[in-house]
Order: C-alpha cells, then structure tokens, then sequence
C-alpha cells in the first residue's frame, strides 16, 4: 500500500540530495521505481526509461532517480533540465546489441564524425542537463568489436553544443570507445567522477575528451583508461578554451594528459594542477599542435609523474595538417576546406613537477625549421629517467623532423639527452631543473639544437662515466648559463659548438668556455 507521506518524503530527500549537483532544479521527480521499470539487467528498458526523460522534460525539467538495480538500455537521449540521479547501487547498464544504439549524427561538424554515431547516453543543443549519484554507467565495451570498428563501437556518454552540464561522483566504467565526450560544451563541471576502462575490455578508451568546449572544470576525478586519461581536442574550428584539470588522478595505458592530437581550432587557457599521473605506458604530459591552431596559455603546476614509458613530458608543434572535415552524403568536393597549415604553440609554463621512472628522456621539446615553440618556462622541476643511453645516443643530433607523423614521442627514437632535450625553441627558460638516471647514461643530461634566447639557471645534473659533457649547445643563439652544477665529476661541462653565438656563463661550478 502506497503510504503518501513517506513517498513525498522520499522524493523531497532525494531532490535535496540531487539539488546541488543538478544543473537547474526542476519542480519534479520522476522514480523509476514507480513505474515499475525492470532492474533485473536482462530486460531492455530504453523505451520505459526514454519516456520518463521526455516526460520530465515536458513537465519544465527535475530528475529522473534510479534506486539500486540493474537497468539495461540502449542510447538514451537526455533533455534540457533534465537530471539522471543514480543511487548508489544503481548500474545503467549499455545493451550489447548495436542495433538498440541508433545513430545521432550533430549538425556540427568535427573529425569525431569518422569515430561514432552511436552512444549510451547521448544530448545535443541541451540545457541544464547534469548526470550524478553514486550509481554507475557500464557500457559493456567488451561485447564490442576492436579498434578500428569506429562506427560499432558505442561512446559512454556523448554531448554536443550543450550548456550548463554537471557530471558528479558516478562510476563511469567499461565503455566500448570513448567514456565522456563533450563536443563544442560550455560551462562544464565534471566533479568527483571515477573512470575506469581496465583490465582493457576494448581499444581507444579516453576518459575524458573535452573538445572544442569552454570553461570546463575537471576536479577530484579518479581515471584509470586503456587509451588518454584526459584528452583535451579541437577537432572542429572553434576554439577550446578556458579548461581547468585539478586534483585528479590519472593512469593510462597510453597518456595521462594529452592536449592537441586534433588542434584545428587550437587552444587557449588550459591548467593543469595538483594531479598525480602513473603507470601511462605513453607520456606523461602531452601538448601538441599538429593540425594548425594556436595553442597558448597553457598551465602545469603540482604534478608528479611515476613510472611512465616515453617522456614525462612532450610538446610538439607539427605539420600533419589534418582537417575536421568528413564528407558527408550530399557533400561536394569544393565544400571541404583546405587543410590547416602550421599552427603554432607559445606561452607555456610549466612548475613545480616531480617526475620518476620515464625511459627514454624526461622532457622533450621541438618545434619545426622556422615554426620554433615560443616562451616555455620550466621551473622547480626534477626528473629522474631510467637511464641506460648509450655513447651512440648521445651523439645523435639528426633526429628527425617527423612534421607529418602523428606525434609520439618514441617514435622519434633515442634522443641526445636523458633529461632535457629542446629543439627549435625560441625564449626558453629553465629555473631550478634536477636530473637524474637510475642506469648510467651516455647521455648528456641537456641538449639545445636550434634554441634562441636561452636561459638556464639552477641546473643540477647527474653525469654518467661515459658523458662527455653535462650542457650540450647546437645552433643557439643568445643564451644565459648560471648557477649551474654537475652532481658528479666530468672532464668537460660545457659542450658548445662553433655555430652558437651570443653565450654567456656566469657563477657556474665549472670554468667558462
């Protein structure tokens, strides 16, 4: 027997729970339980639970509570000022069935075009929509096929050109492709959130892409992915700007923080802070700009690296010069716009990082011929490689350019320096930098080769038996070196070669050239 005094009580708790999660608080609440929808996990309820959207949202907004149970669905389509509130114990559980995920093609356009039509969750042009609770979303991305199966693989969650998004404390797990895409979003707060898609159950699962959006706030996430914990995208011409990453940690078979694989519309006034990153079997930290775009402005500060496979950190200015435009039907050849040109990267500041355990160099940095990174800071930072470079590594100074490859940085194989290598850098500045190794190494433990304006104060390096030379310069034109140190004894600190003009020393613990 239905007692009205308690439900009411129910679901004015509930809503006062939900309320300061909830994008907008609406006048109603819809429980599921009511209803009567099956939570069993067997039995596909996409069209019961699709009705109680579209009936909140036609009502003015509220939420929409699942009590603990099991809930298989296939995609369903969010509404403005309409939110999920799952309980804890509650599981939105993805159908295997690709033909329960109908596509949902966006009016805008954006490279994702070649990735997906399909997700289980899935909002465009929505208001005031937010996701929480202690319940969890599964997309059963194992029952998937594998990595270039774009379009048979479901997103998690998928929202484009909405406002006013809240995402908190959920269990997002198990996603066939990417777990929370927010394409051309603003006002974003993804709060509290735990991400999981390991043990790998398929291939290219992000945690979270924000791409193209403004003003996004990630904070106090728990993110563990088989591909980039967190990938900030442009893959369409407007701009992603305004995006704050803060107390999270991130583990990633591949990246822990990725910016700019797609930059198209480039990058403005990112940060990253206060986040612990381990286990990337890529990078660490990766900014790019390879597909034109500007990428400026862009903050690190607080971050420890562990254990990473490549560079703890990478930035790259390419020329891979990739479109966002996929052909659609209809399209004609001359609707396609030209490929972007170079773009360019400038205005970084990087502070305050300890990072232990990358394998080939700790920081690796290059531009291209005529195309240099601009105004880089690294300050407060202290990197200890594995080691284990030979002589033959470190006199290799014919990296390759690789302006077209997609940008790894393994793949441009053994660099000149275990700590430090910077190329086609312009305004570059090191304060307060401490290397190590844990093997000994050949290698030099910095490399500069087509560096202007160089200011490097505070080194403190360790040399291996094998170094000949702590500071390598090549092509550098005016730089200051001061209050430098080597850890160990070497017969020569200073390597500069005859084409570098402009170099002055200055309260070194070795001799001046």
């Amino acid at each position: 027997m239905r007692r009205p005094f308690l439900h009411s009580f129910l679901s004015a708790c509930v809503i006062a729970a939900a309320g300061a999660s909830q994008a907008r608080a609406g006048d109603g609440l819809v429980n599921v339980a009511d209803h009567r929808v099956a939570k069993d996990g067997k039995t596909l309820c996409t069209g019961p639970l699709q009705g109680l959207i579209d009936e909140c949202a036609e009502r003015g907004g509220g939420t929409v509570y699942f009590p603990p149970g099991t809930y298989l669905c296939g995609t369903l389509v969010l509404k403005s000022n309409v939110t999920l509130h799952l309980e804890a114990g509650a599981t939105l559980l993805g159908s295997r069935n690709l033909d329960d995920y109908p596509p949902h093609v966006p009016a805008l356009r954006s490279y994702t075009d070649l990735y997906t039509e399909k997700s289980v969750i899935y909002a465009e042009k929505a208001e005031n929509i937010a996701i929480v609770g202690r319940g969890a979303i599964d997309g059963q991305g194992k029952w998937f096929p594998g990595r270039h199966a774009y379009k048979s693989r479901p997103y998690l969650i998928r929202l484009v050109e909405c406002r006013n998004v809240r995402v908190r404390d959920v269990t997002l797990q198990h996603p066939a492709m990417w777990t929370l895409h927010l394409l051309a979003c603003e006002d974003v707060v993804v709060d509290g959130a735990r991400i999981n898609s390991l043990p790998a159950v398929n291939d290219t699962n992000d945690g979270i892409d924000v791409d193209s959006s403004r003003r996004v706030r990630i904070a106090n996430c728990d993110i563990s992915t088989e591909d980039d914990a967190i990938a900030i995208k442009s893959t369409t011409p407007r701009r992603c700007e305004h995006v704050t990453v803060t107390n999270c940690t991130l583990r990633s078979d591949r990246n822990g923080f990725k910016l700019g694989t797609e930059s198209v519309g480039g990058f403005r006034d990112i940060t990253l802070s206060n986040c612990t990153i381990r286990d990337a079997r890529g990078t660490g930290i990766s900014l790019l700009a390879v597909d034109g775009g500007t990428c400026e402005r862009i903050a690190i500060n607080n971050v420890t690296i562990h254990n990473v496979r490549f560079s703890a950190i990478f930035l790259r200015l390419g020329n891979r010069g990739r479109s966002y435009w996929v052909a659609r039907p209809g399209d004609k050849p001359s609707d396609a716009p030209p490929p972007p040109g170079v773009g360019a990267m400038r205005d970084v500041v990087i502070s305050n990082v300890l990072a232990t355990g990358s394998t080939t160099t700790g920081v690796f940095m290059t531009g291209l011929p005529g195309h240099p990174i601009e105004n880089v800071t690294l300050s407060n930072v202290q990197v200890a490689t594995a080691g284990g470079g030979t002589a033959k590594d470190a006199r290799r100074l014919d990296v390759p350019e690789m302006e077209k490859d997609y940008p790894n940085s393994h793949k441009f194989g053994p660099l000149p320096a275990y700590g430090v290598y910077a190329r086609h850098v312009t305004n570059l500045r090191l304060d307060n930098v401490e290397l190590a190794f844990g093997k000994d190494d050949a290698r030099a433990p910095v490399v500069f080769q087509d560096v202007r304006d160089l200011d490097l104060s505070g080194l403190r390096a360790e040399t291996g038996p094998a170094a000949d030379c702590a500071i390598r310069l090549r092509q550098v034109e005016g730089a200051l070196i001061r209050a430098c140190r080597p850890r160990n004894p070497i017969p020569r600190a200073l390597d500069c070669s005859a084409d570098c003009v402009g170099v002055k020393v200055s309260g070194n613990a070795f001799d001046e050239p």
